[in-house]
């Protein structure tokens, strides 16, 4: 049994990512005794699994992601968000201000169309619907700072092993950064040109999300980016 790329390897569909007995994940099927990449992407090994993530793919909604989504509707009792995902995510009034629903509620005193938000997906109906929930400290509308997006593949190697890759980029530009899992992301800082300077690192991030030594490079890149800020 053995593992024929390294943890993180670009692979493409048809490459060999396994021989032998392990659970296949997701983007990858079983051959007899090998394992096959069917996305382009990144290959993850664990003890029992190896599965593929792929470099341009769509967002799932999962219980428990934060996300960052946009209010474009209200209907009697929820708002109806935009979460870049295959179906719009709601959100009812008990998961807003914690109270019962009430007919005579302003629902736009609380969110009106075209407020961002930070939230919590809590539940996905029968219908996958994503139910998002804005309890809880961090969430709720999003006041200042500015959105970017990225491919939502991409975000567990924006965050790094136990965080240490967004968490450099927080300590070098002093900015705070929310990572939505839906590749949505808010950039928020004390000035415009620290703003700047993260946002370019994301995107440096995106864009060699596949390579192997990024953090060394990204790194080395803050160095550069706040010796020209001097």
């Amino acid at each position: 049994m053995s593992a024929n790329f390294q943890d993180r390897d670009l692979v493409i569909p048809g490459d060999v990512v396994y021989e032998g007995r392990i659970r296949t994940g997701e983007n990858t099927y079983r051959n007899q005794d090998q394992v096959y990449a069917t996305r382009l992407g990144l290959v993850t090994y664990s003890p029992d699994n190896v599965q593929v993530v792929a470099l341009a793919s769509g967002y799932v909604p999962l219980v428990g992601d934060l996300v960052i989504g946009e209010v474009f509707d209200i209907e009697l009792g929820e708002w109806k968000i935009n979460i870049g995902a295959q179906s719009e995510a709601v959100m009812g009034i008990p998961d807003a201000v914690d109270r019962p629903f009430r007919t005579e509620f302003v629902m736009t005193r609380v969110l009106d169309v075209g407020d961002t938000i930070i939230a919590k997906i809590v539940d996905l109906d029968r219908r996958r619907t994503p139910i998002l929930s804005i309890l809880g400290p961090g969430l709720g509308r999003i006041n200042d700072g500015f959105i970017m997006r990225i491919t939502p593949s991409k975000i567990p190697r924006l965050i790094g092993k136990k965080g240490s890759m967004i968490n450099m980029i927080i300590k070098e530009t002093g900015c705070r950064v929310v990572i939505g899992q839906n590749g949505r992301i808010l950039v928020s800082g004390p000035s415009r040109e620290r703003e700047e300077m993260a946002v370019k690192v994301v995107n440096k991030i995106e864009e060699e999300a596949h390579t192997s030594g990024l953090t060394n490079r990204t790194q080395e890149f803050l160095r550069q980016l706040k010796e020209r800020s001097r």
